[in-house]
């Protein structure tokens, strides 16, 4: 197999592949052996049908059309290998020449342009250290901690004066647009200050008492007349403050296990402690990152940057014509910095050799599933059915890869002192010492889940059908 390689730009390539025809026949051999098991030739049985014969009767044509549907991709794949190019999208492929008989000796011919991941040298972690901001832990934690803590034992008082930010107004709402009444809503129970409604409700509401009303123009979030501008009207029907218990030692029984306020306020500390240990794992992580970055010029591929950046618009309601210039600049930042981190980590986990097995994408998958309160077997299925299991197999190797590199780094305060990270990081995995089945790369785990989510469904088919 022939491989040409041109920079059409920084993270675009086009190849050009030339396959002989030793290498193009087994597939040819393939796909008349498939076309056999599909059709009827009087005189052979189904899939013993002869080459020439399945040549003669469905057509050269048809065979070299297969031969190409099924080895294409691969042969496409050993090129990317070969060149040591790590596509970011799919190929755009165009098949430039194809023999047109068992005889003919024109080779396979192809080209597939495609996005790749641009080159650049990650640097040397041997000796490499990363500051981290020590983190601190005040009395206005703990006390902003025993507050939240207060509020879920609070109750709701009705008072009777004007509506001010913490209190609950029920209200009742009507938006108008050109004097039709589009929207109505009544009793609602609005926290003031919450902003959880439309835009202007807050600075509204406050200052209205009870059986007070206002209008105000607001831009609706949903309905019909999504995104447009209307007259809200909003009616108060009453106002309720939060009464919070007091902070003592009968609320400190109430609220947890604790005999006395003293030993309440500790625990939380302990737990403010160790939150905050974990808000400085997750700074020394994006510390990392940054400093893998740190000077190289990193250029993104644009195609896969502007679906990106359409998508985080789809999320947030927008696309490309309403979306303001401010907000397309916000995405189109976040992609940037998404898209780099992604490929600083892909080449890490190279560089770290890191392997991925089965069970690492099955619990990466089935923890997700849990998330969303979602069933295991039925989310891994249908990350399959979509298509979605490379991705899923990226993430756990960026994931395996940058906690590698993160164990092969020493991390310190601002006072010098060397972070212990081991319970956020885990221990290192020694390769030598796993079992060389399940140890397997990454494309074979993919493939393993894929096949044990196919076999059960064709069990689950067959135990359907009888």
């Amino acid at each position: 197999m022939k491989i040409s390689v041109r920079n059409l730009e920084p993270t675009k390539v086009r190849l050009t592949i030339t396959v002989d025809g030793d290498e193009f026949k087994p597939y040819l051999d393939e796909a008349r052996k498939e076309i056999g098991k599909q059709v009827n030739v009087p005189g052979f049985r189904k899939g013993h049908v002869p080459g020439p014969i399945i040549d003669q009767r469905i057509g050269f044509a048809t065979v070299a059309g297969e031969a190409v549907n099924q080895g294409v991709p691969e042969l496409y794949s050993k090129a990317l290998a070969e060149k040591e190019l790590h596509a970011m999208a799919q190929p755009q492929i165009d098949v430039k020449e194809l023999p047109e008989s068992a005889k003919d000796d024109t080779k396979l011919k192809f080209t597939a342009e495609v996005e790749v991941r641009p080159k650049f040298e990650l640097p040397d972690l041997e000796g490499m250290q990363i500051e981290v901001a020590k983190p601190e832990v005040t009395d206005e934690d703990v006390s902003k901690r025993l507050d939240a803590l207060r509020q879920r034992f609070g109750t709701l008082v009705s008072v009777d004066r004007p509506a001010k930010q913490g209190d609950f107004a029920s209200i009742d709402l009507e938006a108008v647009i050109d004097g039709d009444s589009v929207d109505s809503q009544q009793g609602v129970s609005y926290e003031l200050g919450s902003n959880t409604m439309l835009d202007g409700l807050d600075e509204a509401l406050d200052g209205l008492s009870a059986g007070e009303e206002t209008t105000f123009e607001g831009t609706l979030e949903a309905g019909d007349h999504q995104g447009e501008k209307a007259q809200v009207k909003v009616k108060v029907n009453s106002v309720k403050a939060e009464e919070l218990p007091e902070l003592d030692d009968e609320f400190a029984k109430e609220a947890s296990e604790f005999e006395t306020l003293d030993e309440l306020k500790a625990d939380v500390r302990k737990q403010s402690e160790q939150d905050a240990e974990g808000r400085q794992a997750t700074d020394a992580r994006d510390a990392f990152i940054a400093k893998l970055e740190d000077g190289l010029e990193i250029p993104v591929p644009k195609g896969v940057k502007e679906s990106m950046v359409a998508d985080q618009l789809k999320n947030a309601g927008k696309d490309g014509k309403s979306a303001s210039k401010e907000e397309k600049a916000e995405a189109e930042k976040k992609v940037e910095k998404e898209l780099r981190d992604q490929m600083v980590l892909d080449a890490l986990a190279e560089k770290m050799q890191v392997s991925v097995t089965q069970v690492d994408v099955t619990n990466f998958l089935a923890s997700i599933a849990q998330q969303y309160g979602m069933d295991p077997s039925a989310f891994i299925n249908a990350i399959v059915q979509n298509g979605q299991l490379s991705s899923a197999v990226q993430e756990v190797g960026r994931s395996k890869g940058m906690l590698a590199g993160m164990r092969a780094v020493t991390f310190k305060d601002s006072d010098g002192k060397e972070l212990d990270l081991s319970r956020f990081l885990g221990e290192e995995e020694s390769v030598a010492e796993e079992d060389e089945e399940e140890s397997v790369q990454a494309a074979s785990a993919a493939a393993a889940v894929a096949d044990h989510i196919n076999q059960t469904d064709a069990e689950d088919d067959e135990a359907e059908a009888k």
